[in-house]
């Protein structure tokens, strides 16, 4: 079974099941994060929804370049965690299953192509301390220990 981080799923509430895939991405003594503007920042690792058809990394690679504008070489899955959320941008109540990897970052393209997101650069405790759920701090304070 994936771990549960994060607040318990509502016995009365349907959640949509989400699977996902985030990077890790180390630069030299720091990490490439993504910043969801809105009226509460959101500092996350980059990544998201895994669509129909698509594999977890096909989905990391996009994602990756959606939110920061990266491309990124060698994927490695170091694990997956589980969480129950609101999720307002498609107003449901989801349960995201995280794949998260590691990948290291190889070349800035652009700037990010996903409205409302900022590429942040932070030291390896800023990034924990930012980060905005249990998982993503869980998996960063572990690659960096």
């Amino acid at each position: 079974m994936i771990r549960r981080v994060g607040h318990a799923p509502r016995a009365d509430q349907r959640y949509v099941v989400r699977p996902g895939a985030y990077a890790i991405l180390p630069l030299e003594r720091a990490v490439l994060l993504t910043a969801q503007m809105g009226e509460r920042v959101d500092i996350q690792l980059p990544g998201g929804g895994i669509d129909p058809g698509e594999s977890p990394v096909q989905a990391l690679h996009r994602e990756v370049m959606e939110e920061t504008g990266w491309r990124i070489a060698n994927p490695r899955k170091l694990g997956a965690f589980r969480r129950f959320v609101y999720m307002p941008e498609y107003d449901m109540m989801a349960e995201k299953v995280c794949h998260i990897y590691v990948a290291r970052p190889v070349l800035c393209r652009a700037a990010p192509s996903e409205p409302d997101h900022e590429t942040l650069v932070l030291s390896a405790q800023d990034a924990v301390d930012a980060l905005g759920n249990d998982g993503d701090r869980l998996f960063l304070a572990r690659y960096f220990s």
